[in-house]
């Protein structure tokens, strides 16, 4: 709870990490001041690419006293605008499954070990980056809350499939190890409400410990300010529900 009077700061770079394989990666890293310890955050971008809706939203979650690092998961495609490289992933049919795990994970250990830190890291993501962070919170052990906001693709048909993308998220669900916090569009298409239904009745299943919220009047994307998928009252609601399950799982 910020109150007026508190001393404020926050450090943030871009800075170095490994990823999967090894490979060295970048990353914005934002970090609190002050007097910790702090909880973690690790953010999954989405496939318009590690942009600067991205850095601002790494930044946000540290002005909430989280030590937040976002790795750039397109790093091996080159450098450009977030658009050129994010044009150049879809184009290569996007990344490997594994490779992104690989970097989150990475990412993860980056952050578990800074000092002034708790030890506890949640990890969000929006749009293919909410698949992706699922994906890494299954198969990564280590971390402690999950926020999936509109992830694209979690259930999967069989056609969709491929090397890249061999198994549907949804089919590790059984491994999920973390409580879920999950934030959707009733207008979406990806996913659209049976998929989410089809999710949340495999969460049930293994009876996870999880949160969906579901806005009507909403699709795709409704916490992107500067397009017009914007829904500024859904996208509200949206983050204290963001910020209230991660007080009560890493705070």
């Amino acid at each position: 709870m910020y109150t007026t009077d508190m001393y404020e700061g926050v450090h943030a770079e871009t800075i170095k990490m490994t990823g999967a394989n090894g490979d060295q990666i970048n990353a914005y890293l934002a970090h609190p001041l002050g007097k910790g310890p702090f909880p973690s955050m690790v953010l999954a971008h989405h496939m318009p690419g590690w942009d600067a809706w991205y850095r601002e939203i790494t930044f946000k979650f540290a002005l909430h006293g989280y030590v937040t690092i976002s790795p750039n998961l397109f790093f091996r495609l080159g450098h450009g605008t977030p658009e050129d490289i994010a044009a150049k992933v879809r184009a290569d049919g996007g990344v490997p499954d594994d490779q992104v795990v690989g970097d989150l994970e990475g990412a993860l250990e980056y952050v578990r070990a800074l000092k002034d830190v708790n030890g506890k890291v949640g990890i969000f993501g929006t749009c293919s980056g909410g698949r992706h962070a699922y994906l890494a919170a299954c198969r990564a052990p280590g971390f402690d809350a999950l926020v999936d906001c509109w992830g694209g693709n979690v259930v999967m048909r069989p056609d969709q499939l491929s090397p890249k993308t061999p198994v549907a998220p949804i089919d590790y669900t059984k491994d999920l190890p973390c409580p879920i916090l999950g934030l959707f569009g009733n207008d979406d298409t990806t996913p659209s409400p049976e998929q989410v239904n089809l999710h949340e009745a495999e969460l049930k299943k293994y009876e996870k410990n999880y949160e969906f919220h579901r806005y009507p009047n909403a699709g795709h994307g409704f916490f992107y300010y500067h397009r017009p998928m914007y829904r500024q009252a859904q996208a509200v609601d949206g983050w204290e529900k963001v910020f209230a399950f991660l007080e009560k799982y890493l705070a």
